[in-house]
């Protein structure tokens, strides 16, 4: 077992909102071209004269060797066909660019630059480790960031950023909190990266709160093809004592299955323990084909943003996705990626709905969210307000409004619901120590 790092933050400097500038985004900055960055129009979505469409951005990474969430792009380009369908929104059009950050920061900058050069006036409902990347040219062209997955930090310090959920911070939070009390050692195993150092100290946040010490720290290749020997570590490390049953949790993205799969193997030589993850790492097909009810991940506790994929509540999103990407198998509704892109959207639309007849430009989107918006999103969520400071800020997240998790366990290979709606872990998190 290796030693813990310090933590190691992404967090920006607190900054007074720029002001989108035509000289900058003309002498500045430079657009991706939409093949070598793999940036997509959805098609025929045009606007006469006095009546241009609303143009915004998606991008999230496909086709790598780690983390893909295709779905998000996909799932944008299948909303602007279903919004357009039923006469825009206040009769505009929507056009959606899409991008492909590879996983990589350089494209990710790309991809924020084409957005500027595309005048586009919000991203919303992405994907990228990236922020450092793709924040500084967004932030300096003064366009919104809404409903970022929450992969990193810096998207709960920007004030160009308006999250639809906690992101990893109140997941790991809550699931320390429910893991506090039924578990002896606690390891977490993650990627040996920026973003990895970021988790350690927001399980740890749930784990002490309930009176447990903090976890152990299990470095891993977030690209790796197998984790024999992570297995076999974290095993040796948290049965040390059979009184106490130890639990893993596997932090590592679209790899927890090839972890899963290398640790279910080297389990059968040690005392039983259990597992535990976040949403995003695992969900009802992956558990299907890893063996459902027989498979490693029965009896599992995973937290989510969001309600179980079967509730009601997204009856919405199922609908767009039945009309308009039926046969498009990139989109899973029960994708956490997906699921943020519809929310996201749905902010998004009752922004411009309230700018009512007014120019809609990126300083009218954040204008609109500074000024006290507030955004229902069907239960779904809590109502979305964004404030400068929330109350998250003394611990580096002033843009971190939506603290509620869901709990949910794999039983008799189902992911079904734990415990009645939502877990808010705002006060976990206030006394987390991430210095």
């Amino acid at each position: 077992m290796t030693g813990r790092r310090r933590f190691r933050s992404t967090f920006l400097p607190t900054i007074t909102r720029p002001v989108r500038a035509t000289a900058l985004r003309a002498g500045a900055l430079v657009a991706c071209a939409s093949l070598a960055a793999g940036c997509g129009v959805v098609p025929g979505v045009t606007g006469g004269s006095g009546d241009n469409p609303i143009t915004v951005m998606t991008w999230a990474p496909s086709d790598t060797a780690a983390t893909n969430k295709p779905g998000m792009p996909a799932f944008a380009q299948a909303y602007a066909r279903w919004i357009n369908g039923k006469g825009g929104i206040n009769g505009r059009k929507l056009k959606v660019l899409t991008c492909n950050d590879h996983n990589d920061s350089i494209t990710a900058a790309k991809c924020a630059r084409r957005a500027v050069d595309e005048n586009v006036v919000a991203v919303v409902g992405s994907y990228s480790q990236y922020s450092d990347s793709f924040l500084p040219p967004l932030e300096g062209a003064g366009i919104p960031y809404i409903g970022g997955y929450g992969v990193t930090n810096a998207e709960f310090t920007s004030p160009l950023s308006y999250p639809v959920n906690g992101g990893q911070p109140t997941l790991l939070a809550g699931l320390g909190r429910e893991l506090a009390g039924s578990c002896g050692p606690v390891a977490l195993v993650r990627p040996d990266s920026i973003a990895g150092d970021e988790l350690p100290g927001l399980l740890d946040s749930g784990l002490t709160t309930g009176g447990h010490p903090s976890s152990g720290d299990q470095l891993a290749q977030e690209d790796a093809t197998e984790y024999a020997g992570q297995s076999d570590r974290v095993l040796r490390a948290i049965t040390t004592d059979p009184a106490k049953r130890g639990c893993v949790v596997p932090a590592l993205g679209d790899r927890t299955g090839t972890f899963m799969d290398s640790f279910r193997r080297a389990r059968e030589d040690f005392p039983t323990v259990r597992t535990a993850m976040t949403l995003g790492s695992v969900d009802q097909t992956v558990i299907n084909g890893s063996g459902g009810r027989s498979g490693p991940y029965e009896g599992a506790y995973i937290t989510g943003w969001y309600p179980v994929a079967t509730d009601k509540r997204w009856d919405g999103m199922k609908e767009v996705i039945s009309k308009q990407a039926f046969d498009d198998n990139r989109i899973d509704p029960a994708d956490a990626g997906v699921q943020t892109t519809w929310i996201a959207y749905t902010v998004f639309q009752q922004v411009i709905e309230s700018l009512g007849g007014d120019e809609v430009t990126a300083d009218a989107v954040t204008h609109a969210l500074d000024e006290g918006l507030k955004v229902t999103t069907g239960g779904l969520t809590p109502t979305l307000h964004w404030t400068f400071q929330s109350r998250l800020a003394p611990v580096g997240f002033p843009r971190l409004v939506n603290a509620d998790v869901t709990l949910q366990v794999v039983r008799q290979g189902r992911l079904v619901a734990a415990g009645k709606g939502f877990t808010d872990v705002t006060r976990t998190l206030a006394n987390a120590q991430l210095d």
